[in-house]
């Protein structure tokens, strides 16, 4: 057990840790390695309902394999796509731990369509989840943080869609747009209360989510010679969230290993 760390005495919220393969399961693992303690947000059904799937081992599995809900893990089941969602994670983190530091929000839908297969209701869905959540994470955490306390952070995630057109994926593609667009604009708003926001674009990352042909076609464009491992994401985070990390805000990081897509 971790009695101290750079984030010891600091408390987090990490939603979308919903899978072991996952990225924010590895986010809230190195936070917990660093001392933290840490409230995990998860929403099974959209797992379930995607090709990759729900973890084998349901919540619990997850659960115990970041060493068992206790003093320093809790979780709370929310469907982002409930407007008051975000604030009952944010009320259960200060309610459980007595504060919260920081918020790591990773959650995202994914949803596919082609500009003549989307609809009003993907678009609705994506927005209220990917975009309209985070927002509302940043509002309620603003509430509830303590200034006294150091270390205000708040890291949203964006995908690759500034960089390149995803016309494959327009609903996810619209919605993680804006995250990199409000970055800026949350930071300037919270600047003053020393809280840091930023965005990470975590480029192809290995979560078994993409089949053997586009595994494939996008390891051909990836220098290192691999996909992204959730680590790789989730020690980014970690510094950034960190004392390390004090004088970084409004930016969007893309940690990509050099991801070529030119070469696609």
């Amino acid at each position: 057990m971790v009695v101290n760390g750079p984030l010891y005495g600091r408390t987090a919220i990490v939603t979308g840790v919903g899978r072991r393969a996952g990225i924010g399961f590895a986010i809230a693992r190195e936070l917990l390695a660093a001392g933290a303690s840490v409230l995990v947000q998860s929403w099974t059904p959209h797992d379930a309902e995607q090709p990759w799937g729900a973890d084998p081992g349901g919540a619990e599995g997850v659960l115990d394999a970041l060493g068992g809900t206790g003093p320093r893990l809790a979780h709370l089941a929310a469907d982002f796509a409930e407007p008051d969602a975000p604030g009952r994670v944010v009320r259960h983190a200060v309610e459980t731990f007595g504060a919260v530091d920081i918020v790591v929000a990773n959650h995202a839908r994914s949803a596919l369509g082609t500009l003549d297969e989307v609809s009003a209701e993907d678009l609705d869905l994506c927005w209220a989840v990917n975009a309209r959540a985070s927002v509302l994470l940043a509002q309620a955490f603003a509430a509830a943080h303590d200034d006294a306390r150091p270390g205000g952070r708040i890291v949203l995630f964006t995908s690759g869609q500034h960089l390149a057109p995803m016309s494959r994926e327009i609903p996810y593609a619209v919605s993680k747009g804006a995250i990199q667009q409000m970055t800026l604009t949350l930071a300037d708003a919270l600047a003053d209360r020393h809280i840091t926001v930023n965005a990470v674009n975590p480029g192809p990352v290995d979560t078994g989510w993409a089949d053997a042909e586009l595994t494939a076609s996008v390891g051909r464009a990836l220098p290192f010679g691999r996909w992204g491992e959730p680590d790789d994401v989730a020690r980014l985070v970690r510094w950034l969230v960190s004392d390390d990390g004090r004088w970084m805000t409004g930016q969007v990081l893309n940690s990509e290993g050099g991801f070529r897509r030119w070469t696609m």
